[in-house]
């Protein structure tokens, strides 16, 4: 028997990713020419006209971003016109995984899917009510922040791989979209080569294995469930990548969406 709870969220997430890949599929397609530059008459202030990509930008001192997923969720380790940087330390591993397990956005994101599980009567044997989704709650929450660690900090430690996506930022919708599905099994070493990514692959094998045979009901845990843990979370790493490679074009699109709507009509 499947894991109930790998029954329904993985059809969740799929569309979830499913819209923000069409998404980027039409901000790449809309992208145009730079716009002429204003007239000299317009008295728009620069200060206020602020950069879509700011916080996306690498922050030298830690080596990561201050972006945001869906301005929501945390995009610290996604970085993007940076060819080149200096790796990180263990230290700076852990600090990078920590701000964004432990962040409002995560939590959020918890919840979230606690309720849909909840809704879907996910791993009956958390039961419902308050009580169940707590259970729920705390599981999603443990499930997230081992998984981070283990793939961001952790094995990247232990392997001396860098845990940093970085964006390819052009070329052909199919090319970018191959590039960020092969981070899965590919990633970059702290000396700057390539190598297989153990720390993803090896680092949700040990956060599922773990997850299953630890905090939820008994009735799941066996190798099977384990496996297919371990495949929903491979499964939506990959997904994630493609979105991580893709949102600093819908956040374009959005703010340039913003700006035509706010600019003032004759």
């Amino acid at each position: 028997m499947t894991n109930p709870r790998r029954q329904s969220l993985p059809g969740l997430l799929g569309k979830i990713m499913t819209m923000f890949f069409l998404a980027a599929l039409s901000a790449v397609a809309q992208q145009q020419p730079a716009a002429t530059p204003a007239p000299a008459t317009d008295q728009s202030k620069p200060e206020e006209k602020k950069d879509p990509d700011a916080k996306a930008e690498v922050n030298p001192k830690t080596g990561t971003s201050d972006d945001r997923l869906g301005y929501v969720l945390p995009n610290f380790l996604t970085v993007q016109n940076a060819d080149r940087l200096p790796p990180l330390t263990a230290g700076q591993k852990f600090k990078a995984v920590a701000k964004g397990a432990f962040d409002w956005g995560q939590f959020a994101w918890y919840g979230v899917l606690s309720g849909i599980s909840q809704a879907q009567n996910s791993e009956p044997g958390f039961g419902q009510g308050w009580d169940g989704f707590g259970k729920r709650y705390g599981a999603a929450a443990a499930d997230g922040t081992i998984e981070n660690f283990m793939t961001g900090a952790i094995l990247p430690t232990v392997f001396h791989e860098d845990p940093r996506f970085y964006q390819l930022g052009q070329g052909s919708f199919m090319h970018r979209t191959g590039y960020a599905m092969s981070r899965i099994v590919v990633t970059r070493t702290d000396s700057g080569h390539h190598q297989f990514n153990f720390s993803e692959i090896l680092g949700s094998a040990l956060s599922a294995s773990i997850s299953t045979y630890s905090y939820h009901p008994r009735e799941d845990r066996n190798i099977r469930n384990t496996a297919s843990v371990w495949g929903t979370q491979v499964g939506y790493d990959t997904l994630s990548l493609v979105v991580k490679e893709f949102w600093p074009d819908i956040r374009r699109m959005i703010s340039h969406k913003r700006h035509h709507d706010d600019a003032p009509t004759k």
